[in-house]
């Protein structure tokens, strides 16, 4: 399988995506947009594109960002979604999904940071690549927007603090706001880009501290992503074969 990264920030790494693509064996290439490395120019030379998370929204403009170009990561999506690769977007990633899709991003209704529990709708219950999971689980959050919904979307996941943690848009169409691919360096890197943000939400009942983030066991749900990348591949594939 091509694994192709779009990666906004160096603190917004793939984390355990990368390292699933890299002990699956799957080919992996990037666009480390922070450093100037461009967009993939052929959609169909993508089977799995993973955008990542940043500071930045779809409304971030190339001037507040050089780097960033909403449209043009918009358009390689819908780019994508034309030529039957998967797409996965998490967080900013998620929102960008949407957007191309046509279903503008919204503010969430509490600002999450931190191991926080997401639940299963019913759909997400019944569907192939989650039905084994517990209908509660840990998740990790850095974020205070949320990806719109398409007529054809599907919630599959939701917490109390967003009401959209986990959108099918589509067969191989998937919407992540929250991060199950943290691990402890992940999570040190973005508290450090954080600067003071942290300390000015001190009080905000799910939004947590430096000590408490440091201390989380994100294991068990980078087990659970992992899961849901192998069903993903696994389905994609066998279309892919016909």
């Amino acid at each position: 399988m091509r694994v192709h990264f779009v990666v906004h920030e160096p603190f917004e790494a793939p984390g355990v995506y990368e390292s699933w693509a890299r002990e699956r064996g799957h080919e992996i290439t990037r666009s480390l947009l922070y450093v100037g490395e461009p967009l993939p120019g052929d959609a169909r030379a993508v089977d799995l594109l993973v955008i990542m998370g940043g500071p930045q929204s779809p409304a971030t403009t190339t001037a507040e960002c050089p780097y960033f170009d909403a449209r043009a990561e918009m358009a390689l999506i819908a780019a994508c979604v034309a030529a039957g690769t998967a797409v996965i977007g998490v967080c900013l990633g998620s929102q960008l999904l949407g957007e191309a899709l046509g279903a503008p991003c919204e503010r969430s209704s509490e600002e999450e940071v931190g191991l926080f529990p997401v639940t299963l709708t019913q759909a997400g219950r019944r569907h192939p690549f989650f039905e084994d999971f517990e209908t509660e689980f840990g998740a990790g959050h850095w974020h205070k927007d949320m990806p719109g919904l398409t007529d054809e979307a599907v919630v599959l996941a939701r917490s109390k603090g967003c009401a959209r943690q986990i959108v099918a848009y589509g067969r191989f169409l998937y919407g992540l706001q929250c991060h199950m691919e943290f691990t402890p360096a992940l999570v040190d890197a973005l508290i450090k880009s954080a600067g003071d943000e942290l300390s000015s939400l001190s009080g905000r009942r799910f939004v947590q501290q430096p000590p408490a983030l440091r201390q989380n066991d994100y294991g068990p749900m980078n087990k659970k992503l992992i899961a849901f990348l192998d069903r993903l591949a696994a389905d994609y594939s066998a279309v892919a074969r016909g």
